[in-house]
């Protein structure tokens, strides 16, 4: 399968700069598979498709205000975009200009309150870096960190919570499971009281989430990994639902992830932690999920592959042209879709 047949055109005042005041009064397509149908609805209508006894599922990881301005001991300007904890105090970032900080520099921050050593050159050219500071380090980060926003995104974001999920519990992700972002903790409080059950996974969502695509085969594609881990609890959750034939529904491609990576052959899922690349694309048999709810993703991406797996490459393809001709807002900020 070609890389191309996933390309679309998307005018670029489509791509939403700014999050919605209110999360969810986004809108929403809903695309039934089946019926071949599309509706045009508002993100708080998503209610009206789930069920008592379906099980719901969200990625309640945290993003670090992880973009990070600093100087070296010369007075020149770097930036720093850490990508994951080592251990302790030593991370792998991903740095700029990255031909002038080579092993050895050393960088401050924040007018000293951090400061980092650059250890060695990585794979992929992504450094070892190690911090020191007086403190703790996520308060640190907080105070001088921005938040990394996607590279479409050109606005400044003014409120660092608008890229953060109401739910987001554990720090450790470059970006935001952005699917999530439309729930509020009233839409959440009117779910459970229908009878939903909402279960968590975590899945610290790396910036690989962007890379493209550089194949033209797609089964050529080396997908990046990403850490994740899920509870007995919500296993429990999960399973029983499926086990009352309800449905689950997946917040974001990263709960989906996690759920067919650790799903077995009957689509139940255990309690357990662990590293997934799965790829998912148009010809993969889903195990555990039924339905998804997932943003406008960007062209010849991996997640239109995935999306495009679980409703058909060809109803998605049509869905995104009626996208853009109804003017959906698309990608971090924009609108959703759920999949029936």
């Amino acid at each position: 399968m070609k890389v191309s047949e996933f390309r679309f055109e998307l005018p670029e005042e489509l791509i939403a700069q700014h999050p919605y005041d209110k999360r969810d009064e986004a809108r929403l397509m809903v695309l039934d598979k089946k019926a071949q149908k599309m509706e045009h609805k508002i993100f708080k209508n998503v209610i009206d498709y789930l069920e008592p006894g379906d099980c719901l599922v969200i990625n309640n990881t945290k993003v670090l205000p992880a973009r990070l301005y600093g100087k070296k001991e010369t007075g020149a300007n770097v930036e720093f975009l850490l990508l994951k904890r080592i251990e302790g105090d030593f991370w792998e970032a991903m740095v700029r200009p990255g031909n002038k900080l080579k092993p050895g520099t050393k960088v401050t921050f924040g007018e000293g309150i951090l400061k980092a050593e650059i250890l060695e050159v990585l794979d992929g050219g992504n450094r070892k870096v190690k911090f020191v500071y007086q403190g703790i380090f996520n308060e640190i980060l907080d105070q001088i960190g921005l938040m990394p926003l996607p590279p479409y995104i050109k606005e400044t974001l003014k409120e660092k919570d608008k890229y953060q999920t109401v739910y987001a519990k554990h720090d450790g992700s470059s970006a935001a499971p952005t699917a999530g972002l439309h729930f509020t903790q009233e839409l959440l409080e009117q779910i459970k009281q229908k009878g939903v059950q909402i279960a968590n996974v975590t899945l610290h969502v790396g910036i690989g989430t962007f890379r493209p695509v550089k194949v033209e085969n797609i089964e050529e594609h080396n997908m990046h990994s990403e850490h994740y881990y899920i509870k007995q609890e919500d296993a429990e959750k999960i399973n029983t639902a499926k086990k009352n034939g309800h449905k689950v529904v997946a917040v974001g491609t990263t709960s989906c992830r996690v759920l067919e990576s650790v799903a077995d052959e009957n689509g139940f899922v255990r309690e357990t932690e662990g590293d997934t690349d799965i790829f998912i694309y148009p010809g993969y048999q889903f195990k555990c999920i039924d339905r998804l709810i997932t943003n406008f993703h960007l062209p010849e991406s991996t997640l239109i592959m995935l999306v495009s797996s679980l409703a058909g490459k060809d109803f998605v393809m049509q869905a995104y042209e009626e996208a853009v001709r109804e003017r959906y807002q698309f990608f971090s900020f924009g609108d959703a879709m759920l999949i029936l």
